[in-house]
């Protein structure tokens, strides 16, 4: 989890492919409208994120249902949020954590996603950092902050 420009849909595939699990983006699950309203700039209400989270959540119970581990990419930046996508479930919250000035230098550098910077400054506002996830700097290489996610968790990468 994190805000926009964190590293989340990165780090997350990588961390999917050392376990051999699934990868699940959460920008996959947004409406059109959603999308729409991000790329003119403007940030998501709860009412935006709701129908998001819950369809999210649904195929986080399906993957448990089926057995199936699963690494997802969200924002998941209000802790009602995380509770939400996590009911049902043991899931387990790695929070990529930077400055205000870093994440927008990332953005700045980023081509091809609806989301920019224009929405940054809303994120971190909405931000309530969790205070049970393992909290990883945003300013490593995404394999270090792997290495260190998969030693912190005490999980084995797949061979």
């Amino acid at each position: 989890m994190g805000v926009t420009g964190a590293g989340k849909t990165t780090v997350g595939k990588l961390l999917a492919r050392a376990l051999g699990w699934r990868f699940l983006d959460a920008d996959s699950f947004h409406s059109p409208a959603n999308i729409a309203k991000m790329t003119r700039g403007f940030p998501l209400t709860d009412s935006d994120r709701e129908p998001w989270l819950r369809s999210i959540h649904t195929e986080l119970l399906e993957c448990a249902r089926k057995k199936e581990n699963a690494v997802l990419a969200c924002s998941a930046l209000k802790q009602r949020y995380r509770d939400l996508l996590a009911a049902g479930m043991d899931l387990k919250i790695c929070f990529l954590k930077g400055a205000p000035g870093e994440i927008a230098a990332r953005l700045h550098a980023r081509r091809g996603h609806f989301a920019d910077d224009s929405i940054l400054a809303g994120q971190f506002a909405d931000l309530e950092e969790p205070s049970d996830a393992l909290v990883l700097p945003v300013g490593e290489a995404p394999e270090t902050v792997v290495r260190e996610a998969l030693r912190k968790l005490n999980l084995t990468p797949s061979t």
